[in-house]
């Protein structure tokens, strides 16, 4: 199992020798794959790569930007005929412009492009880990692993996500990590969305009210806890969904009134972030989180359960990492941030050190690009020279 360091070597040996590559996506939502396949895309340099890209489904707010891309749309079934025949439209799409590595980023993606591009004769055939897997019933997991076992690679964002496909089965020699990359913005001093109050801390998160693993009742009975001690602080909650009414009710029925502040869906993260003392994340469930990478890029300490990849990101030198459920020591950890202004200050600055070091835009793309090179040169393949 390796994980693909930053190099000079890609951009030296195919300079003159774009790669045909195909990259897909489910959609152009704001969750966390559509969010690194578009910076993917986007940074790649169209001297290495002849960018072809796909989706499922063209909706989402990053889908302006990609107005041309095409859809690939399933069935009401995985294996119904229209899905078998978007797989065949997929897989002459993949010949007629000579592909050379096929890129799924979700779920979805791999069980629409990994037998197409196989179809095709892909020569690299590349599948993506973003989650833990434990998000999917166990039959969708079970397919999920079929197909990667189908793959050349794939490309896990975190050490946890890889073990977990090695536990079941996907050769290690095929698992590569590579982490989310972060946009030179998230470094950026940014002015508070929400100015800054004096004598008033806040803790915050952000996280769609989707789904009840992101624990957002969770993280208002630890605010709870902590108001009871620190009644001024305010806590913060970035992010937009369905259960949203159902936690505003949550927030009174705990007695926090006002001291809750639901900011809705946000598009200037680096100015929530700049609005709190100390960021934290309650869920059950995570990959590599981009949350988390987002905080710690803003100097933020961070304070989140010890579930999936967190613990390759959250330590005690850049804030602290719970046992998962101990709601109470969760609560004791932030409060010992909000009490400690020079504490705050250092495992701030080492969150940021740490996040600029290890998950800036350039060397997370030269290991996609130096990835990319390796795979098509273990096929046996010699890229032609441009003419």
């Amino acid at each position: 199992m390796g994980t693909s360091d930053a190099s000079s070597v890609a951009s030296g040996r195919l300079a003159n020798s774009p790669i045909s590559l195909f990259l897909m996506t489910n959609t152009f939502e704001t969750g966390g794959s559509e969010r690194q396949f578009a910076i993917l895309a986007n940074s790649l340099s169209p001297d290495l790569f002849h960018l072809h890209l796909g989706c499922v489904n063209r909706r989402g707010p990053f889908a302006a930007d990609f107005p041309d891309v095409p859809e690939f749309r399933l069935g009401g079934s995985l294996y119904g005929w229209k899905s078998i025949r978007t797989r065949l439209d997929l897989s002459r799409l993949l010949r007629q412009n000579h592909v050379q590595i096929a890129h799924a980023f979700e779920f979805y993606t791999s069980l629409i492009l990994v037998p197409a591009a196989r179809l095709a004769r892909v020569p690299v055939v590349i599948g993506s880990f973003r989650q833990l897997g434990d998000l999917l019933t166990p039959a969708q997991f079970r397919v999920q692993v079929a197909a990667f076992r189908w793959c050349h690679a794939v490309i896990c964002n975190s050490h946890a996500g890889a073990e977990r496909l090695a536990e079941n089965g996907i050769s290690r020699d095929k698992l590569f990590v590579i982490g989310n990359a972060l946009l030179p913005e998230a470094f950026a001093i940014a002015p508070p969305a929400l100015p800054r109050r004096p004598g008033v801390l806040r803790v915050g998160m952000v996280a769609r009210m989707n789904a009840g693993y992101k624990n957002h009742s969770g993280f208002l009975r630890i605010a709870a806890r902590i108001h009871q001690q620190l009644p001024d602080v305010e806590f913060l909650l970035a992010g937009d969904g369905p259960l949203r009414p159902d936690f505003e009710r949550e927030a009174q029925t705990l007695g926090l009134g006002n001291r809750v502040i639901f900011l809705g869906d946000r598009r200037d993260i680096p100015g929530v972030l700049a609005s709190m003392d100390v960021a934290v994340l309650t869920s059950d469930s995570e990959g590599l989180s981009n949350v988390i990478l987002e905080a710690m890029a803003a100097g933020l300490p961070v304070v989140a359960y010890n579930v999936g990849g967190n613990g390759e990101l959250v330590n005690d030198e850049r804030g602290a990492l719970i046992a998962a459920g101990d709601e109470n020591e969760f609560a004791v950890a932030v409060q010992k941030l909000l009490d400690q202004p020079a504490l705050r200050k250092q495992q701030g600055a080492n969150a940021r050190r740490f996040a600029e070091e290890t998950f800036s835009l350039g060397r997370v793309r030269r290991s996609y690009e130096e990835l990319y090179a390796t795979l098509l040169e273990k096929k046996g393949l010699r890229i032609p020279a441009a003419t």
